[in-house]
């Protein structure tokens, strides 16, 4: 599967905001020019058109959720066949793929190392050992870490320091390193990434 491998801070950069593409320990401030947009003419300021505004969100939600284009078209796709509105069916796909509810469940500091964790097989959804990130998760699916990975490092200072920000859709126990999606998130309980733009 493709996927960036270019400098992190770039994108954030260009977003203005935050895509929390790399750990948290230090301020993204402290680790590159954040004030402005990256590239030689960075410091220009063009208002954007209607179109440009659109673009501008796609490529935000694209790279918050590590996606490139013929995922997120793939999943446009999906969004629009279900009911309801297509704008939040799309962000409940996103955010029900297994490497991003293993970044929520906080078994991972970022997207890219939930990821990871799913390739190099650390992690089992109802029990079995899953090494494709963007299946999808649906509710009252067990996610937890498989037993073997448990005492990795990474995944124990990961948890310590996300459990108290865990969204109300999904419930974790610490002590089996396992969590369950109750329900799919609402658009109001999306990241507030979104809802600057909405």
């Amino acid at each position: 599967m493709a996927r960036y491998i270019g400098a992190k801070c770039r994108l954030s950069r260009r977003e203005k905001t935050d895509l929390q593409l790399k750990s948290n320990t230090r301020s993204l401030e402290s680790k590159c020019k954040f004030a402005s947009p990256p590239g030689m003419h960075g410091q220009r300021h063009s208002r954007l058109t209607d179109y440009g505004v659109q673009l501008r969100m796609k490529q935000l939600i694209k790279r918050y959720y590590g996606v490139l284009e013929k995922q997120f078209h793939n999943c446009y796709k999906e969004a629009d066949r279900k009911r309801g509105s297509t704008g939040d069916n799309l962000l409940q796909l996103l955010e029900a793929r297994l490497d991003n509810v293993v970044y929520r469940l906080g078994f991972a500091v970022t997207r890219s190392e939930a990821r990871q964790l799913v390739s190099h097989r650390s992690i089992l959804l109802n029990g079995k050992i899953v090494t494709i990130s963007s299946c999808l998760v649906k509710p009252n699916d067990v996610i937890e870490v498989r037993e073997s990975s448990k005492k990795q490092a990474r995944i124990l200072s990961a948890v310590k320091a996300a459990s108290d920000n865990l969204p109300e859709w999904l419930s974790l126990d610490i002590n089996k390193m396992s969590g369950i999606l109750k329900r799919y998130p609402e658009m109001g309980e999306l990241p507030p990434e979104f809802k600057v733009h909405q």
